[in-house]
């Protein structure tokens, strides 16, 4: 009966720690692709925070110790090795108490990161340069945003009348990728122009635009997607606790299997 329960407990370990070295792959090429991005709304949150960025190195490190555990688990599974399965079953107490700590610090410090978000949209906007080369990537990054999302401006479509480029126009342009008609999306990027003539100075009231703000976009965005997040780092922790407890139990099993053979005098 020990030997039978030892063999399953080993197997099981075995395919959780399979798990495990694709988990950390997509960890190892989540925090990557936070490195590498241009184009979309990450690289406007590097920009807003350095801290993004730090993360990103976190996950890559997580990542990599994540598929090391794993291989760590199948040897140690698969050859019955005591002190690989302990050395296992602490460094996922340390991840999973790191990740517990990750979480904390983000809820706690979502407000800051949202008043960072912020000011560096609003700067982003006021000198927002179809001509300057040095921040394409960042332009690019946010006419990406505000047409997937089909929102204007961080709190508004307002926030374009201070672009210093839009108000020497007298407010006769406006972003591309604001706008509600299709033919201004072909391009996408840059400022088109209002086709019908306004009497003296026009207002973003007179611009053919989205009328919601990106920061409330993003936040449902967020809200629509919390299942499906909340569903991801719940099933990682579940993951993570499942395989401590095997490891403790083989390891429990080996000790017994081995006393068994141990021969009476």
């Amino acid at each position: 009966m020990g030997s039978g329960c030892l063999k399953v407990t080993k197997y099981f370990l075995f395919l959780f720690n399979l798990l495990f070295l694709i988990l950390g792959a997509a960890i190892l090429g989540f925090g990557i692709w936070i490195l590498a991005d241009k184009t979309s709304f990450i690289a406007v949150l590097q920009m807003s925070s350095p801290s993004l960025k730090t993360g990103a190195y976190i996950l890559i490190g997580v990542g990599a110790l994540t598929m090391l555990m794993g291989f760590l688990g199948c040897l140690g599974a698969v050859n019955e090795i005591r002190c690989l399965l302990g050395l296992y079953f602490s460094c996922l107490m340390i991840i999973l108490l790191a990740q517990i700590a990750a979480a904390l610090v983000i809820y706690f410090q979502k407000e800051t990161l949202k008043a960072e978000l912020s000011k560096e949209v609003v700067k982003l906007i006021e000198d927002y340069d179809p001509a300057d080369e040095d921040r394409r990537n960042l332009r690019d990054a946010w006419d990406y945003v505000q047409a997937q999302i089909a929102c204007c401006g961080w709190t508004g479509a307002k926030e374009w009348e201070s672009n210093e480029i839009i108000r020497n126009k007298s407010n006769t342009e406006y972003p591309c990728s604001c706008s509600n008609r299709s033919k201004d999306l072909v391009e996408g990027r840059g400022f088109c122009n209002l086709e019908e003539p306004v009497n003296g100075t026009a207002t973003y009231a007179d611009w053919p635009v989205h009328e919601q703000g990106c920061m409330d976009g993003v936040e449902q965005w967020l809200k629509d997607n919390l299942g499906i997040i909340l569903g991801v780092c719940t099933g990682v922790a579940v993951i993570e606790l499942l395989g401590m407890i095997l490891s403790i139990s083989l390891c429990k099993n080996i000790h017994s299997e081995d006393y068994t053979k141990v021969p009476k005098s």
